[in-house]
């Protein structure tokens, strides 16, 4: 149970106090929100190339969702959607698989370069 609670405006006659995680890197507060909508979102994590953004990742919860999973997922805008740990590490298998094929396509690269397969 969340130690500490944070103010959020919602679309009611009234402010509402709520329990917020700890991971949870704050809200806009005039933002006014329905209950249902309310989202705590923990610090955004880059991942990086070259010194580009690639994606974003990120925890996040919506506590009051009408919606069949209320706990903690991991957002990853790569691919568009809230992932459970089970799926955060297949698409990091994936990823893998991904950097492989990559590594082939250079590989492939560096044959063709070195005039080998022209």
């Amino acid at each position: 149970m969340p130690d500490r609670t944070v103010r959020v405006d919602v679309l009611t006659v009234r402010a509402k106090h709520i329990p917020e995680p700890s991971w949870c890197a704050g809200h806009d507060p005039d933002r006014a929100q329905f209950h249902r909508d309310l989202l705590h979102s923990g610090p955004d994590v880059p991942l990086t190339f070259q010194g580009r953004t690639l994606s974003l990742a990120c925890l996040m919860q919506a506590p009051y969702a009408r919606k069949a999973s209320r706990e903690p997922r991991v957002s990853v805008s790569l691919v568009g959607a809230e992932l459970d740990a089970r799926d955060v590490y297949r698409l990091a298998a994936a990823l893998e698989a991904h950097a492989e094929q990559l590594r082939g396509l250079a590989d492939q690269l560096l044959v063709i370069l070195a005039g080998e397969d022209r």
